[in-house]
């Protein structure tokens, strides 16, 4: 079960905006992040919830998407997330935003199979700028923007394909409009001893 839900959880870059991610969703996928391992157990992590369409929107315009695909804008008009949570470090209980960075992923995975299961998908985003987040949402200088999770309703086909080693490993469009997510082969990535 867990293997389908990692397989179905894609970077979604097209949404349903009829369908409104609640508060109380996005509550329960940052209750699934709160459990999760913390380094040295310091759980420095704030989680700022939107899912109002006028500061979704405000956020949105913030946020840089699909950098291997320069010549598409992604999210097209009209398919936009409908919520997002972004992952805040609160540099009152851990200065260092290195030291954390893994558990950065680990939260945002975590919320992502967790939308995945409730027929949710989302997209990790890194680029944005910090001070512009912080500025325009009003946070205190002590909270650290560190990735923004957009979550909605997909609304694209996300497909995997196995490639061979050498393979580029950029995603890329079709005609179509079908989003192409090349995975390297198992055994081309798992290291044995020499026999």
């Amino acid at each position: 079960m867990l293997k389908d839900l990692v397989k179905k959880s894609r970077s979604y870059r097209g949404y349903n905006e009829e369908r409104r991610v609640t508060e109380e969703e996005l509550t329960d996928l940052v209750d699934c992040a709160r459990l999760c391992p913390s380094s040295v157990n310091g759980q420095p992590f704030r989680y700022y919830l939107a899912w109002k369409k006028e500061e979704v929107d405000r956020i949105q315009k913030l946020t840089k998407w699909a950098r291997a695909l320069p010549d598409l804008v992604l999210p097209h008009p009209g398919m936009c997330p409908t919520a997002f949570i972004i992952i805040c470090q609160d540099t009152r209980l851990g200065e260092s935003l290195n030291r954390y960075q893994k558990d950065v992923g680990i939260v945002a995975q975590t919320m992502l199979l967790a939308a995945t299961e409730k027929g949710l998908g989302g997209c990790m985003i890194g680029n944005f700028g910090a001070g512009s987040v912080r500025e325009e949402l009003k946070l205190p200088e002590y909270l650290a923007p560190m990735l923004i999770v957009a979550i909605g309703e997909p609304k694209e086909k996300v497909v995997l394909v196995e490639i061979d080693e050498g393979e580029s490993t950029n995603y890329y469009r079709d005609e179509n409009d079908v989003h192409y997510v090349p995975k390297r082969k198992l055994k081309d990535i798992i290291l044995k001893a020499e026999e």
